[in-house]
């Protein structure tokens, strides 16, 4: 990699020949051309959550949290170079045709690595999930994947949204999250660190909300004392698009637009997404801000530039073509992702389905053939969409199955516009169901209904939920399937929290992209293992949780919550049996020997879960290692899993970690508490640690 020393060298010297009206026209995210020193226009603003997004034609891999469910640290770097590869050729092939505008470019402001905190948040199938840690390590992957291990930076990743931002969406421009260092540095803040000092994540972007009275993207205990300060974070902080005019507009710290660049610059915001900074020059004569801080930031963008070789004609990534995106190896990379993020929550033998045994199935509801039921958000354009439907009937052609189809009725009442009635397609779907072998019912949402505020069809909670339900229009075909289906499986698209209580098996889908009509068939015919894991805990309903608008993490997540949850936070069934025969420490790994006591092969995660004995421990063990492993039937394998290095600290109320004094880990198939063991049976093997003499 670029020594970044001689990066920045470089930079300096390009940016030491600009005027100061040119450096400040640097500073926005739609950077125009200086034709008389080479420098080309740039837009920062791209887009890579799950796929390189909003630019055409592109691999869509499961959303976040579907990839987070595979708890699967080594496919998660795989699908991030998978997708640098295709920014890359899109890049290449773009800018030789003069095309450099939105999401065209080489800096992708991805992964979310904020904290799941609460199933309402709509943005929250966008992250990793409810943990510090398995957030930390997948966005760590995800990051050296899209940075890649060349010369240059393949592509400049980017942690957001820095920090504490989980909702409300509908508050978000002038809410005030108010944190305790406590949770701060125990929950909000890890990922963070981690991404900065073990992946050098390139940027960082600020979030929209204040935090503890500071607006994030101008906040100084944020950004100057914790990122630069602290962490010795070297790369450029760009601001959350229009967050900067929010500090006059809406948060009401500053009083006008120069007020407003002048703090963002102080406090370090390099690139501002929106057009706020068009008034840093108008700052800089108020004497807001220094020639220095302008220039510095400057410095700070262009050491990206050259960082991704972008001066470079022999880049080695000049030479990647256009024929590298949208390739059959990525569909197949995709169909894996969506096999190992799939769920299994209930089953009472119905799943797998034999095929030699099934002569009719019906494939009923609104997400049954809905291309959005597999993209999520912040998603790209896939040429190779398998809804669910179609994934089932080519599954079922090949084995002359009748596939039968009916709609069911609407996602929710409010997308017809008054065309059709939310139940116009009931009786329809009851007699299919009352002949079919089995019933497949396709419910849930898509992210018309949970995702950002202004992106979403959701209008009145601004893209958040304000219960667990699915929408009224699909309880009433529930109900209704529940007593008409002979054999009734549940596929729930969504990308949080739900509670759908029918059906004899069910199957959370995820968001899970362009092949998750294909992974889905290979799973209900037992093709393929369920292996997915709940990255977040389920609830039953929003009544168990604090208000939406509390951040204390007090009976928040698995590690707080007091009450007992739906499905656990690593919770998911399987069609074989696993079991731990031992588990060992060695230092900072634990090495397990894992059986498949049953009669299929299939894939399993190993987790690891640390109880520390302190009053400064969250209320529950969290977890600190995991590892997925394949294990074929009748088979014994051993497996290595490194433990966090924060295992055995706990966080003090100033957010100071210390040592506890004993621990215990406890080494399974799931989490050790009495849901999990309620619901599988399976308890974890415990090893006892003392760790102060």
């Amino acid at each position: 990699m670029q020594d970044r020393k001689e990066a920045r060298l470089q930079a300096e010297k390009l940016v030491s020949q600009m005027t100061i009206e040119e450096k400040a026209s640097q500073l926005k995210y739609d950077a125009p051309a200086i034709p008389r020193l080479g420098i080309p226009a740039y837009n920062w603003w791209n887009e890579a959550l799950h796929g390189v997004a909003r630019a055409g034609t592109a691999t869509v891999f499961p959303q976040a949290v579907g990839l987070a469910a595979m708890f699967d640290e080594e496919m998660q770097q795989q699908i991030g170079e998978t997708i640098a590869e295709e920014a890359r050729a899109k890049y290449n092939g773009q800018s030789t045709h003069g095309d450099r505008d939105i999401y065209k470019g080489l800096t992708v402001w991805s992964p979310n690595i904020n904290i799941f905190r609460d199933p309402r948040w709509g943005r929250g199938h966008e992250t990793y999930g409810e943990d510090p840690y398995l957030t930390s390590r997948l966005g760590i992957r995800f990051i050296r994947g899209l940075q890649g291990d060349g010369k240059y930076l393949k592509t400049a990743a980017c942690s957001k949204h820095f920090a504490v931002h989980s909702g409300p969406e509908a508050e978000r421009h002038h809410f005030d999250a108010k944190v305790s260092r406590k949770d701060m540095f125990e929950t909000y803040l890890p990922a963070f660190e981690a991404t900065v000092k073990e992946a050098n994540v390139e940027s960082v972007m600020g979030a929209y909300n204040r935090v503890n009275g500071e607006p994030a993207c101008g906040s100084k205990t944020l950004l100057k004392d914790i990122l630069r300060g602290k962490w010795g974070f070297q790369g450029h902080v760009v601001s959350d698009c229009w967050a900067i005019s929010d500090f006059h507009n809406h948060h009401m710290v500053t009083s006008t637009a120069p007020e407003s660049a002048a703090l963002a610059m102080e406090n370090g915001c390099d690139l501002n997404c929106g057009n706020t900074y068009l008034h840093i020059l108008e700052a800089l004569k108020e004497g807001l801000v220094t020639e220095a801080q302008i220039t510095e930031a400057c410095t700070r963008l262009m050491t990206t530039r050259v960082l991704l070789g972008l001066f470079d004609d022999e880049c080695e990534y000049n030479r990647i073509p256009v024929t590298a995106c949208d390739t059959d190896e990525h569909d197949q990379l995709a169909l894996s992702a969506a096999e190992k993020s799939m769920v299994l929550l209930e089953n009472d033998g119905t799943l797998p389905l034999d095929a030699s045994k099934v002569k009719t199935i019906a494939v009923i509801g609104p997400n049954a053939d809905s291309v959005m039921a597999l993209e999520g958000n912040y998603n790209g354009t896939s040429s190779r969409y398998v809804t669910f439907l179609k994934g089932i009937r080519s599954y079922a052609a090949a084995h002359g199955i009748r596939v039968l189809y009916s709609l069911g009725c609407h996602l929710y009442k409010d997308r017809t516009s008054g065309l059709a009635q939310a139940d116009d397609r009931l009786a329809e779907a009851a007699m299919y169901a009352e002949i079919a072998d089995v019933t497949v019912a396709c419910v849930g949402l898509d992210a018309g209904l949970e995702g950002e505020e202004g992106d979403t069809g959701n209008e009145y909670f601004s893209g958040d939920k304000k219960d667990l339900m699915i929408p009224e229009s699909q309880r009433k075909l529930m109900n209704m399937l529940k007593s008409k289906a002979r054999k009734l499986v549940t596929v729930i698209a969504a990308g949080s929290s739900l509670n759908v209580p029918e059906g004899n098996a069910k199957i959370f889908a995820w968001y899970p992209g362009q092949a998750g009509g294909t992974a889905l068939a290979r799973i209900l015919f037992g093709e393929v293992n369920p292996s997915g894991r709940l990255p977040v805990t389920f609830y039953h309903d929003v009544s168990e949780l604090p208000d939406f608008e509390d951040y204390s993490m007090k009976n928040r997540t698995y590690r707080y919550f007091e009450g007992k949850p739906l499905y656990p936070f690593g919770f998911g069934l399987s069609y074989t049996t696993f079991q731990i025969m031992e588990a060992a420490v060695d230092g900072e790994t634990v090495r397990t020997t894992v059986r498949n006591t049953g009669n299929r092969d299939g894939e399993t995660v190993i987790q690891v879960y640390a109880g520390c004995e302190s009053p400064l421990a969250p209320k529950h063990p969290k977890l600190c290692g995991f590892g997925r492993i394949a294990v074929k039937a009748g088979e014994t394998r051993e497996i290595s899993i490194r433990l966090d290095p924060l295992t055995w600290t706990v966080v003090d109320e100033q957010g100071e970690r210390q040592t506890a004094e004993h621990g215990i880990l406890y080494v399974g198939l799931y989490q050790p508490d009495a849901r999990s063991t309620e619901l599988t049976g399976a308890s974890p093997v415990q090893i006892k640690k003392k760790l102060k003499d």
